[in-house]
């Protein structure tokens, strides 16, 4: 599915202010602050409105990849293309996951967060982190790969696990392929069933601003701010590092692709605003894949890359847990040895992707890093329990914007970018993202 241009008529009257998605959301934010200040209680009450948005979108993600992966694949028409392109994006989301493990490792040696806390392991209240202990899965390369294979074709779909998806996906669009024209008659029907699931998208991100008035109160009122100071080092530390790697490791790479970092992440401002609000990024992966193929990223890439790099290439993820883990051990006063370190990378590679799809996978992960490389630090999840969820917001804004840039990335390698459609878009030439209307009267 191509995005849709706007017309003339239709740019000007949605080019008000107050008619622009990421206004409310914002406008919507800052009332949940407020109400979570004034009425903690009560704010906490309002996390079902969140929570309800992101069930709306998570019940969406599968058919979304299934179908956009699918009709990629078969408009390519060409089996060795799908597989260069994808063998680009797979070694792309490596040496970036890579870089952003070394990152998060150097910048926790040097700020050295938890060093001095001494927190006694007795304690630790075990039960606060049991949940997600439990969720741990296997580490290691073989049961990897034997998550990606489903119990059956529908359960696939039926768990929401992102990697079962597109393995699904993926065969059925070579399929398709192979099938010549007799599969044509299916491409089109798959075709009109993603379009159809676009408008319903459309549909749900009116209630984005609900969504996220809901979400910002719940965690406001529930968390506070004034509880966090004790926490604080390791917080401001997460985001500043997270700064650091989207400016060392994506600026330059925007650089060679001809296009201004800045430019895209305002170019995606609504989306990143609704990340902040819900703490996914799943909320906005239907967005995300109109406005890459809006920009001039060729429908294909788009469809291999986005649904991929929300498994393989989570950056945010992995700072968080090379910085978490290491904190945990220096608030615990148990030192890890360089060798230990390296171990924690080579761990985190395989944790991030394989709790993909789950919900609370930042923590999740976390839980099983800890488990491989040293269970005593298992019980120091609960030091930073209580801020993860603003963790998991920086967590999904890096993992986002790392999606973006390396869907371009691929796209340029590829020789799949509209690169004056880009200019055009990123300069404020038509920057509004034409989504079905609940009206129905979609641009044509």
């Amino acid at each position: 599915m191509t995005a849709t241009t706007a017309t003339p008529a239709q740019t000007r009257a949605k080019s008000a202010w107050w008619t622009q998605l990421w206004v409310w959301v914002l406008i919507a934010m800052a009332l949940g602050i407020v109400l979570g200040i004034a009425a903690p209680d009560f704010a906490a009450k309002m996390g079902p409105l969140g929570d309800a948005f992101i069930k709306l979108i998570r019940m969406l993600i599968a058919p979304i990849i299934f179908c956009t992966v699918v009709t990629g694949i078969a408009h390519m028409a060409d089996m060795a293309r799908v597989g260069r392109v994808a063998i680009k994006a797979i070694v792309y989301f490596e040496v970036m996951t890579t870089i952003a493990l070394i990152i998060g490792l150097l910048a926790v040696n040097i700020l050295q967060p938890g060093a001095g806390m001494n927190v006694d392991i007795s304690k630790l209240n075990p039960a606060v982190v049991e949940p997600y202990v439990k969720l741990t899965h296997e580490v290691g390369a073989v049961p990897f790969l034997m998550n990606i294979i489903p119990g059956t074709f529908v359960g696939a779909f039926t768990e929401g696990n992102i990697l079962q998806v597109l393995f699904i996906a993926i065969l059925c669009g070579f399929a398709l392929v192979w099938l010549g024209a007799r599969g044509k008659p299916l491409v089109d029907m798959i075709d009109i069933v993603a379009k159809m699931v676009f408008f319903i998208v459309g549909l749900i991100m009116w209630t984005a601003p609900l969504g996220a008035f809901g979400a910002i109160a719940f965690t406001v009122g529930k968390f506070g701010v004034g509880s966090l100071a004790s926490l604080g080092k390791l917080l401001i530390g997460f985001y500043a590092t997270c700064i650091i790697f989207v400016v060392v490791a994506f600026a330059p790479l925007a650089r060679l692709c001809g296009f201004s970092l800045l430019k895209l992440v305002r170019y995606i401002k609504e989306e990143l605003l609704i990340c902040i609000a819900t703490t996914s990024s799943e909320t906005v992966l239907p967005r995300i894949i109109a406005k890459l193929e809006q920009l001039g990223c060729e429908q294909s890439v788009v469809g291999l890359v986005v649904p991929t790099g929300y498994s393989f290439n989570l950056d945010g993820t992995n700072i968080y847990m090379t910085l978490a883990t290491l904190f945990i051990a220096q608030a615990l006063n148990i030192p890890l040895t360089l060798e230990q370190q390296l171990v924690i990378v080579l761990v985190a590679m395989l944790t991030s992707k394989g709790a993909s799809g789950i919900t609370g996978a930042g923590f999740i992960t976390l839980a099983a890093t800890l488990t491989a490389v040293d269970p005593r630090l298992v019980p120091g999840m609960a030091i930073v329990f209580s801020i993860d969820k603003f963790m998991s917001e920086n967590r999904a804004l890096t993992n986002i914007i790392g999606n973006g840039v390396a869907t371009v990335v691929v796209a340029a390698w590829e020789g799949e970018l509209d690169r004056d459609r880009m200019k055009a878009v990123l300069s404020g030439g038509d920057m509004h993202l034409t989504l079905p209307e609940p009206s129905g009267a979609a641009a044509d």
